[in-house]
């Protein structure tokens, strides 16, 4: 079984190639469980990788580029993990280039998919930016606002209505894959995934990203800004959690997932619960780390992202979630910390 995986040198792309190096087996579209045999990592540039294996293959390209993809993906890749795009804070800052990588190379990953021997599956990675602070939850479903919107819960009937270029790239891919599902090109499954924290390496331009720096710097000695308040609420889930569903949503059969995008279970947190979760872990030191320095343009990004989900589809179908905030933090510092 023939695997391909965008944005594979990520911190998530290689925390997936190592899940799928160490179960060895997933089931295709014809309901077969086969071995994994090749992993490709298509990504813009691909740093040295973190998992060395004899089935992965590590390749160089953009995915906007549909010449590439044409020559990179063989002809019988089996599965499809769509990782690859420009981050949120990058995607407002530079509408074109979200737009080429986002858009363009969704649709283009899309086509090439469609053109394999076999009928692939396709998972595709959205966002939780398809949805908008003003979000209304469906009549009878959920419960209200209390604070100009931002206690609002959103459940599985929510309609999409996102307030970034980020956002409305990533719903337009949705809405791509399961046309094309529903037309038999493909077998996709899209998950609006919560922000992932904590991310380890160096802080990209995600507007979210203050989000693992406010942990991540501190536990390593080095001081964090944090630009939004203190009561600023996120949906959030772990890197572990977050692997988990996106095989989880592979493996599961057509007739149960559906071609509804899947909202992903999260846990909803506060910055200051946050920043209680690192001094828990890393002690007073590691808390007066970070300092809060306002950043209008990430707080204008921030305060259009829900925070609050029912996720009843997604619990019903067997979808994991982390346990505690706290629980994400010592698992952080277990893995990174205690090797610097």
């Amino acid at each position: 079984m023939k695997v391909a995986i965008t944005g594979g040198a990520g911190f998530l792309g290689q925390l997936l190639i190592r899940a799928l190096c160490d179960r060895g087996r997933l089931t295709d579209s014809a309901g077969i469980e086969r071995e994994i045999t090749q992993i490709t990592s298509v990504d813009q540039a691909q740093a040295k990788p973190t998992v060395v294996d004899d089935r992965v293959g590590y390749v160089a390209g953009d995915v906007s580029n549909a010449s590439f993809l044409n020559h990179v993906l063989a002809a019988d890749t089996d599965s499809v993990f769509h990782l690859a795009a420009v981050v949120s804070g990058a995607a407002e800052a530079d509408f074109d280039l979200g737009m080429r990588v986002n858009l363009d190379g969704t649709r283009n990953l899309l086509q090439t998919s469609r053109t394999q021997v076999a009928l692939a599956k396709v998972v595709y990675a959205s966002s939780l930016a398809v949805f908008g602070r003003d979000s209304e939850p469906s009549e009878g479903q959920g419960d209200g606002a209390s604070d100009a919107g931002a206690d609002i819960v959103l459940n599985d009937q929510t309609a999409p209505t996102p307030q970034t270029s980020y956002g409305a790239q990533k719903l337009i891919g949705e809405i791509l894959l399961a046309d094309m599902s529903r037309k038999g090109f493909i077998d996709g499954r899209t998950l609006r995934l919560p922000t992932v924290v904590v991310r380890p390496g160096k802080p990209n331009a995600a507007a979210s990203g203050f989000a693992s720096g406010i942990i991540r710097e501190p536990l390593a000695g080095v001081e964090s800004l944090c630009p939004v308040t203190l009561d600023t609420e996120m949906w959030v889930n772990s890197p572990q959690a977050t692997v988990a569903a996106l095989i989880h949503a592979h493996e599961l059969p057509r007739e149960k997932i559906g071609a509804q995008a899947i909202n992903l279970p999260g846990l909803t947190v506060t910055v200051a619960q946050m920043l209680a979760a690192l001094q828990a872990v890393g002690g007073d030191a590691a808390r007066a780390r970070v300092k809060l320095v306002a950043d209008e343009k990430i707080r204008a990004i921030v305060r259009t992202w829900p925070a609050r989900f029912v996720t009843a589809r997604a619990d019903a179908l067997g979808f994991p979630r982390a346990t505690s905030f706290v629980d994400i933090v010592r698992t952080y510092a277990a893995e990174h910390v205690a090797r610097t």
